[in-house]
């Protein structure tokens, strides 16, 4: 492991001091907020994993004035997050090294764990005291492990998962549900406010997954719901975006008919959150549910229909491509 190299930067910028220069120094702190780079006591960001998510969101905290060195596998991505102002590393170990911070950002909890143990991954190479905020959304026993081998590195951890999709990374409006110790998930408030709107500590390590797992329940049931009344409506011969409209302004609304509204007009099944990786997720929901013993008898069964899917070789469409599920149960040709 690493030894530490200094003392811990503070995440917030501190306080102005009082005194006989405290013009000079608020004149100082103004410039500092409109010009955030030109403060030196923000933490230095190690970003893993730019890919859908990953690449906006680090994107976001250099706009907020942090210093983010980021790796992935892509040198594509790696270019881009060049070009945005960040700092390419060729290494995981490379990019921890002088982090503050560490926040990964990668598909599933297989993912995490390759880049988070052994000699060349975060708890071997990034110092003693630094905080690794893990962002991917995985099994809640993977992060109680994954927080557990870290505290025996003398790092600490938080599970951080996101909701929004690829238009709430760029928008910086994504919800936080956080899992881990108070006065980290403190320290860590300013990154989250640089990244999303609604940041809420959900219990101790875990319960961020928790939370989220039960987040992509609710998306994945309401995105079939939506589906199937598209085909319904349409084949009822009714103006389905005059049909969508008036329903979302009812008690039928939500925000992923807002977001995923012209996807089904349209057919857009481009990609901003994968059927795949929704798989996934409903894998975690239902393995997490039969642990506590939680029945999910819509959530079951919609985890069927996107892993179908899947098995007809829609994986890497976006998950409001359950509409062409529908269409084929329905009698189309898609």
């Amino acid at each position: 492991m690493a030894a530490a190299r200094g003392a811990r930067r503070p995440l917030r910028p501190p306080a102005p001091a009082h005194g006989r220069h405290l013009t000079d120094v608020r004149k100082k702190s103004e410039q500092s907020e409109r010009h955030p780079l030109m403060s030196n006591s923000l933490p230095k960001i190690a970003w893993i994993g730019l890919g859908i998510m990953g690449s906006p969101m680090s994107e976001n905290l250099i706009k907020a004035g942090y210093q983010v060195t980021g790796y992935t596998l892509e040198q594509e991505k790696l270019d881009r997050l060049a070009a945005a102002g960040g700092t390419a590393a060729g290494s995981i170990a490379e990019a921890v090294r002088d982090a503050d911070v560490v926040i990964t950002m990668v598909p599933a909890s297989p993912q995490v764990e390759a880049i988070a143990y052994g000699p060349d991954g975060i708890l071997e190479n990034a110092k003693s005291g630094a905080l690794l905020i893990d962002m991917s959304s995985i099994t809640p026993q993977t992060s109680v492990d994954l927080a557990k081998a870290a505290k025996d590195k003398g790092i600490r951890v938080l599970d951080a998962p996101v909701s929004g999709g690829e238009a709430g990374a760029v928008e910086a409006g994504l919800s936080i549900m956080g899992g881990g110790e108070q006065a980290d998930f403190d320290e860590a408030k300013p990154i989250f406010e640089a990244l999303g709107k609604t940041i809420v500590l959900c219990g101790p390590h875990g319960s961020g997954q928790t939370v989220k797992a039960a987040n992509q329940l609710i998306v994945a049931v309401n995105i079939q719901a939506c589906a199937e009344a598209v085909v319904f409506l349409e084949k009822s011969g009714v103006d389905l975006k005059a049909a969508l409209d008036v329903l979302n302004g009812g008690l039928a609304g939500s925000t992923v008919l807002t977001r995923k509204k012209d996807n089904f007009l349209n057919r857009d099944f481009k990609p901003g959150f994968r059927i795949d990786l929704h798989h996934k997720d409903m894998g975690i929901v239902t393995d997490a549910a039969r642990n506590v013993g939680a029945a999910l008898p819509v959530g079951a069964v919609v985890a069927q229909l996107v892993a179908s899917l899947r098995a007809q070789g829609d994986g890497g469409l976006d998950h409001s491509a359950l509409l062409r599920a529908v269409e084929r149960l329905s009698g189309a040709q898609v």
